[in-house]
């Protein structure tokens, strides 16, 4: 299943242009985010894949067959797209019942709608909470009923709209160690725009930066996190730990090979730091102590 974006420009009724030069090529299997500040164009953007605006120059290709010219069945067997506020997409009363909504809606029997709804919810770990009503969840658990219940229409891409939007520290972690293990383990293709700078690094394939309606940077996370001045170009930052090693490299001197993205990639910099120190500090003594 692959995602080919190729978006010539796209305006609003009045005449904005929101997106513009955007290509894009979403490979099976791959996590992969789109990181832009508020304003930046990502919903929009994240709706054109999804097929729900059509108004567009260019051509969203889903596995080769452009999704303008598809019914939207066809779209949501493969693909779908969760919001950034889950009651917006939450309707029925129990947890099931929305889950089912979808293969029900598919012409699927009775007997394959249960065993999806089951996989689905065991999948995203709400398997016990089958019964319970929507309006009794907390704000975490939505975001994962809505994602069971595209996984329950067999989708292979979901597009997401600020999924840990709305959540407490615990719970943004939670989110995206989800969604890895949806992608790693069950070979879910995920796509998700946010601006949450200091999570994408730790989990994602590739990452691609929206700013003014345009990309202006894509690659692997160490690709496009470079320097503060840059990312503040695009009304953004760099992830806390990078940016404290990237002062620390810049202005204190402290020879940093790489600047790291992650707690633990910075830890493994400082001790190789750490113990070089040690070790020069070794020698000279050493050398202090043969000349005596």
């Amino acid at each position: 299943m692959r995602l080919s974006i190729d978006l010539k420009s796209f305006q609003y009724p009045d005449g904005t242009v929101a997106l513009s030069d955007i290509g894009l090529d979403i490979k099976k299997g791959e996590l992969a985010a789109i990181l832009g500040s508020n304003g930046s164009g990502k919903t929009t953007l994240l709706k054109i894949m999804d097929g729900l605006i059509k108004e567009y120059d260019g051509q969203v290709l889903l596995d080769g067959q452009d999704v303008r010219k598809l019914h939207p069945k066809d779209i949501y067997r493969k693909m779908g797209l969760i919001f950034q506020n889950p009651d917006d997409q939450l309707f029925a009363h129990t947890i099931y019942e929305d889950v089912a909504f979808g293969p029900r809606n598919m012409g699927i029997g009775e007997g394959e709608v249960n065993e999806r709804v089951g996989g689905a919810l065991a999948a995203v770990e709400m398997g016990e909470f089958a019964k319970k009503s929507i309006h009794h969840l907390s704000y975490g658990q939505k975001k994962r009923v809505c994602i069971a219940g595209l996984l329950a229409m067999g989708h292979e891409i979901l597009l997401l709209d600020e999924p840990t939007a709305g959540l407490d520290p615990m719970g943004e972690y939670q989110m995206m160690e989800l969604l890895m293990r949806l992608n790693r383990e069950n070979g879910v293709t995920v796509v998700m725009a946010t601006h949450c700078v200091d999570l994408v690094p730790v989990f994602l394939h590739r990452l691609y930066i929206l700013s003014k309606g345009r990309i202006v940077r894509g690659g692997r996370p160490e690709e496009v996190f470079t320097t503060p001045y840059e990312m503040e170009h695009v009304k953004l930052r760099l992830p806390h730990v990078a940016e404290l090693i990237w002062r620390l490299k810049h202005e204190d001197g402290i020879a940093f090979d790489r600047v790291p993205l992650t707690i633990g990639e910075a830890r493994r910099e400082i001790s190789m730091i750490a113990d070089s120190k040690s070790r020069a500090a070794g020698n000279a003594c050493k050398e202090t102590s043969g000349r005596r």
